[in-house]
Order: C-alpha cells, then structure tokens, then sequence
C-alpha cells in the first residue's frame, strides 16, 4: 500500500503544528492537527479535557480521534501523547510515512512555559525529563524517519522532511 500521507510525532514544541502546516502548503497536501480534532469533538480545550477526565480517560479520547482519522494525502500533526496508543500508531503506519522531529531535552525546557496551560500529558509524579525519556524511545520505534531539529530552523526542517519522504 502507498503512503499517502505524512504524520509528525515528537514533543511538545518540536513545532509539528507549525512545520506541518508549511509542509502541507509546499506539497500541495491537506492539513490535520489532531489536538484540533480532540477538542472539536470534546467542545473542550485539551487542558480541560485533562482535568475532566484524568490523564487515563484523555488517552482514551485521544486513541478514539487519532483511531478516527482517515484520510488521503495529508500532514497530520500529532500530540505528544499520540505515541502512547500503540493501535493508533499502528493505524497511522498502514498509510503513513511516520516523522519523527526530535529536539534535545534542553531545548524543549526553554520552549516549553506551562505544561498545564498547554495540555501537555504528564502521569501521576512523573517529571517533565521522565516523560522525556519514556518518550523519546517510544518515538524512534515508531518512525519512519527521524529529523534531529538541533540548529535547524522551521524551513530547514521542513527542507529536511521533504527530502527524506521524497526518497
């Protein structure tokens, strides 16, 4: 089966919204935000959501959306959390060259300013370097394609995953 489309994993701030958006411009593809679909279909904000329901319950929301995205020719942007549902990342590998933007531990510190504002999943007493470590390899199992962003900026990034996919 070809790969139709182009799904972006990795941290929070390793710019997947912003860098998918231009790719999707540049190769004439659609473009999924998939925090977007969640809070479409939850009418609540991830951080809300997370409140409501526990970090448990909003995985679950989040497999059901990303479980739900089908489609053709498209960047999908994902949540950090996405690599936590082994079904839906296995549901994107069927039709997707899967990208992983990895940014060094240090550099997600300085970018990253409220966890909670942003709705950034982290388990009971876990720490921010914890959720790091647990998801940077969970991560590089499921991609296709690495790109480590250290000194790139948004074009070169972009520049890099065009280059990678058009092997």
């Amino acid at each position: 089966m070809q790969k139709d489309n182009i799904v972006l994993i990795g941290m929070p701030t390793s710019g997947k919204s912003t860098v998918g958006v231009i790719l999707a411009k540049i190769l004439g593809m659609d473009f999924i935000d998939t925090d977007i679909v969640i809070q479409q279909r939850e009418q609540a904000k991830l951080n809300q959501i997370i409140a409501d329901k526990g970090v448990e319950g909003f995985l679950k929301v989040e497999e059901q959306a990303l479980l739900s995205v089908n489609v053709k020719n498209t960047v999908i942007a994902t949540g950090g959390s996405a690599v936590y549902s082994e079904a839906a990342m296995e549901h994107f590998a069927k039709s997707s060259n899967i990208v992983y933007l990895k940014v060094e531990y240090e550099e997600i510190m300085k970018r990253l300013k409220d966890v909670k504002e942003r709705g950034v999943v982290l388990k009971e007493g876990e720490s921010i370097e914890e959720m790091y470590d647990v998801r940077s390899k969970l991560y590089a199992k499921y991609a296709d394609v690495t790109i480590c962003e250290e000194g790139y900026s948004i074009e070169d990034t972009v520049q890099a995953i065009i280059a990678e996919v058009e092997k």
